[in-house]
């Protein structure tokens, strides 16, 4: 087994700090050159919405990533470039935990090699790019593996199990995930020798149930929204019969999108990694055996989830942080048997060919007229639209007795209330009658009786004009007219309509 001299641990930690340096300058870069080409990702602009109402819960997810932008959107002025920094910082910090981890658990060369695996995946560049719910969900999963370790070894130490249980809590509330990090603990507990005496310490236990505790005020509020996040939920395990072609093709699907985030050669080592770990779970070092309980039992259950149904890819992202350290200790011999060199070489290889080609081409889009292709126009034109939108608003009369309203799908709303210079509260109608996004969940234009409302429709032409649904709820309709914004061969539009006097609206129940 290899061991890094202790000459050369400072050489290895200086290296990992300039590595982490440079690669936040470049990524600073490449976010500011995003910022420039780029609008928000609707659910970016979605979760921005939600931090402008905090609350104990939303539609979809637990409170913690609308209050992240509710503090981001007061600290930058409701900027883009302070969602993406804050994303980039997120990043940053959780590659610098998992550098941490490898570090107490191994030695300074596997740590780097473990931060460098990390940093040459597509998935690290766009969790770096993009302020999603798995940012803060990464960041307390990593330190939540660091500090019951730290646990661990002192366990008479209250202090670190009560850090430990305020980090599961607060992850707890970034996302549903982490209420799977109590059966980690148990796990280690019950199939470690040395650390079976961890069933026995009530503090292990108490810091699970703090830590847990903290959903509570999520399931209060959901209690009192009928279930409305369990319902969401539920529709991620919905299964459809396949024929076996479609069924072969959506299972190589699953796979073939974790190799891709991964990066082929290294997802490969991955799955090596842990596999020669659990032939030779016996002669594992307590670090060893950590990391492998902490990854494999949980992505084979996945792997096992993708031969019924369609998963996110970044479903099973937490467990893959310790799979990637026990793949640089197999690499780095720190396993009982050393990985061949090509495991290592290849996998660094095809992962910075990959991620070099990744951050060009962002550079070569966003720098160029190639950012008017198709596949682009979700996340362009949002911010004239906007403008174009508030121009619209700024003549009507009797602003202050105006509301806004759109229709269509929830990206729709939340791009408009971002980029209306304004940032007005925005209504959305639901024709299906049931919730589907946050706006249902809100109150909708029900509280706003006997005021008019600016209305903006994604399906152009005069078909609200002849919708009973409008008809009905308001005096008059009056079509205003049209906002169109090219995107190459895409165009974004919306017919405007003035709606005079709200009589009555069907409010949307959950």
């Amino acid at each position: 087994m290899s061991v890094t001299p202790a000459s050369d641990s400072s050489t290895w930690l200086k290296r990992f700090w300039w590595l982490l340096a440079a690669v936040f300058i470049v990524r600073v870069g490449v976010m500011l050159l995003f910022v420039n080409g780029a609008d928000l990702a609707g659910d970016e602009a979605y979760y921005w919405d939600w931090g402008r109402r905090p609350d104990w819960g939303y539609f979809s997810k637990p409170p913690m990533i609308g209050w992240m932008m509710g503090v981001i959107g007061w600290l930058t002025g409701n900027a883009e470039w302070g969602i993406r920094f804050a994303a980039l910082l997120l990043g940053t910090v959780t590659l610098a935990l998992i550098h941490r981890i490898a570090l107490v658990l191994f030695d300074a060369r596997t740590a780097f090699l473990t931060a460098v695996l990390v940093l040459l995946t597509i998935a690290n560049a766009g969790l770096n790019l993009l302020l999603t719910i798995d940012a803060p969900l990464l960041l307390c999963w990593t330190l939540g593996l660091l500090l019951f370790w730290f646990a661990v070894q002192k366990p008479a130490c209250n202090t670190r199990w009560l850090a430990l249980a305020l980090v599961i809590g607060v992850g707890t509330l970034s996302k549903q995930m982490m209420l799977a990090f109590p059966a980690l603990m148990l796990l280690f507990a019950a199939v470690s020798r040395e650390d079976r005496a961890l069933l026995r310490n009530p503090r292990m236990w108490i810091a699970m149930v703090l830590g847990m505790a903290f959903i509570i005020p999520v399931l209060r509020w959901n209690q009192e929204h009928a279930w409305i996040t369990l319902e969401h939920t539920k529709h991620h395990f919905d299964t459809q019969d396949l024929g076996f072609g479609k069924w072969i093709g959506r299972t190589l699907e699953n796979v073939g999108l974790q190799a891709l985030i991964y990066t082929p050669v290294t997802f490969v080592a991955l799955i090596a990694a842990m596999t020669v770990a659990v032939k030779q779970r016996a002669q594992l070092t307590r670090p060893a055996l950590f990391l492998l309980l902490a990854s494999a039992p949980a992505l084979a259950c996945f792997a096992v989830l993708a031969l019924r149904q369609r998963i996110n890819p970044n479903w099973p992202a937490a467990f893959f942080v310790p799979a990637f350290i026990l793949a640089a200790a197999w690499m780095s011999g720190a396993l009982p048997t050393t990985a061949h060199p090509g495991w290592r070489r290849w996998s660094l290889r095809v992962g910075g060919v990959l991620v070099a080609i990744v951050h060009v081409a962002l550079v070569v889009i966003f720098s160029t007229d190639l950012k008017s292709i198709n596949k682009l126009a979700s996340i362009r034109g949002w911010r004239e639209a906007g403008i174009a939108a508030q121009k619209f608003l700024d003549q009507v009369p009797e602003r202050d007795k105006t509301f806004v309203m759109t229709l269509g799908h929830r990206y729709n709303a939340a791009q408009m209330a971002f980029y209306l210079p304004s940032h007005p509260r925005m209504y959305r109608w639901e024709n299906s009658g049931t919730p589907q996004s946050q706006y249902e969940v809100w109150a909708g234009p029900e509280e706003c009786l006997g005021m008019n409302a600016l209305i903006f429709d994604p399906n152009p032409g005069d078909g609200l004009l002849r919708s009973p649904v409008f008809i009905e709820a308001f005096e008059a309709m009056e079509h205003r007219g049209d906002i169109r914004i090219p995107l190459g061969q895409e165009t974004r539009e919306f017919s405007v309509y003035l709606g005079r006097n709200l009589k009555s609206w069907k409010a949307v129940r959950p």
